[in-house]
């Protein structure tokens, strides 16, 4: 069911508690403005997080990150691409979950402006599809480098459908993570 609240439309998913956002734009021949955040639509859409935390990265194409969780300091993100466009996912590690293992995706893009809101409990990756992505997350609990966790990007059990890229380029760690089952994290 979608709910327009003001500035923003709030349309749920699959996925119990992982919404995609439209943003409304106001432009003219200058540029535009837009709400990218408002607390008290958020709350009246269900989304009840305090966001503590803002991080933004930057990407060259087919540089794929993820898939990514915290252990024991799970955080709900709340995302967006400023520059460029990406295939962003969450998939579902909540433990009892009618929909564990599962996944939601959505092309996120700066000309689109709309956002991606991730609960916690998921694992989330994106990759970059235009030639140079700024990607930009707001987080609920803090970053805490001890405590991340992975999952694989290709895991056949959770079975993304990721877009055709030239070539996915992965970090060092990211080549390393487990299958979710070998993983066998549940939140």
């Amino acid at each position: 069911m979608d709910k327009t609240i003001n500035h923003f439309t709030f349309h749920e998913t699959s996925i119990e508690g992982v919404f995609k956002i439209d943003v409304k734009k106001y432009g003219d021949n200058r540029g535009y403005f837009m709400e990218t955040y408002k607390e008290s639509d958020f709350h009246a859409a269900g989304i009840m997080n305090v966001f503590i935390q803002n991080n933004q990265s930057k990407s060259k194409k087919g540089v794929l990150r993820g898939l990514h969780f915290q252990k024991t300091f799970p955080q709900a993100k709340l995302v967006r691409c400023i520059e460029g466009e990406v295939f962003d996912v969450a998939a579902d590690l909540r433990k009892g979950s009618k929909t564990y293992g599962k996944w939601e995706g959505v092309v996120l893009s700066a000309e689109k402006g709309n956002q991606f809101m991730i609960p916690r409990g998921f694992a989330h990756g994106f990759v970059v599809l235009s030639e140079i992505a700024t990607f930009c997350y707001k987080c609920d609990e803090l970053y805490h480098p001890e405590d991340e966790g992975g999952i694989m990007w290709n895991d056949e059990s959770v079975g993304i459908e990721w877009p055709e890229v030239v070539e996915i380029l992965l970090s060092g760690k990211d080549k390393k993570h487990p299958s979710l089952k070998e993983s066998k994290i549940e939140f």
